[in-house]
């Protein structure tokens, strides 16, 4: 569906396309786990990746797919990628960029669950925090060196409603040439605040609080 509907209009119905069979309005909440195919042709076309398609409900899945593109129009991004969890897509925005030795920067303004995260688990993968004391941008900048991966800040801190100035990060994160990661939780989704209109590389956020637990991309 094309972003120049209203907020309110993707929120109900962005990433649909009609069953045009049973004609529901609503969408269908597809409870399979597995597919049937065409044929074995057509099953290991899927599987090589040459033909788009459902394989498996774990990869992919009817319901979650036009969630995925709700929210991808919401945000204003390319594409987005529902998962489990808050901290799961953390993870995954954050280890796909990362390797052994690397580090990033974040606040220390975070989400308990993300800190606890940030400072034990990617340090027992050999990955390095560095919180930066306050907001300020040199803090940051100072911070940053060769195997400096990622920034990492939330559009409104949880639980100390701090908030950046996303421009000056952005500037930043371009300087270095690294990911500005945005967790966009209580900015609900895109509708108080897009990060990725601001310079952001990544938007992460949660089902939990607001909406949804997804990672978008700006391209």
């Amino acid at each position: 569906m094309n972003n120049h509907y209203s907020f309110e209009t993707l929120q109900v119905h962005a990433g649909q396309e009609v069953d045009p069979t049973t004609l529901s309005r609503a969408v269908p909440l597809y409870q399979t786990t597995s597919y049937l195919f065409k044929n074995s042709e057509h099953g290991a076309n899927l599987f090589a990746l040459k033909e788009f398609g459902n394989i498996y409900t774990r990869l992919q899945n009817p319901t979650t797919d036009v969630f995925e593109k709700r929210i991808a129009a919401l945000e204003g991004c390319v594409a987005a990628l529902a998962v489990a969890s808050g901290t799961a897509v953390q993870f995954i925005a954050l280890n796909n960029i990362l390797l052994l030795g690397d580090n990033f920067v974040s606040t220390s303004h975070l989400y308990g669950g993300t800190y606890n995260q940030f400072k034990v688990s990617f340090k027992r993968l050999g990955v390095e925090v560095r919180f930066a004391k306050s907001e300020d941008i040199n803090e940051y900048e100072r911070l940053i060196d060769a195997k400096t991966k990622a920034i990492y800040l939330e559009t409104i801190s949880n639980p100390g409603f701090s908030i950046p100035d996303f421009e000056e990060f952005a500037k930043l994160a371009k300087k270095y040439d690294i990911p500005l990661i945005v967790d966009n939780t209580f900015a609900c989704g895109g509708y108080l605040f897009r990060p990725l209109e601001h310079g952001a590389s990544i938007v992460v956020e949660s089902a939990t609080k607001c909406k949804i637990s997804t990672l978008s991309t700006q391209n």
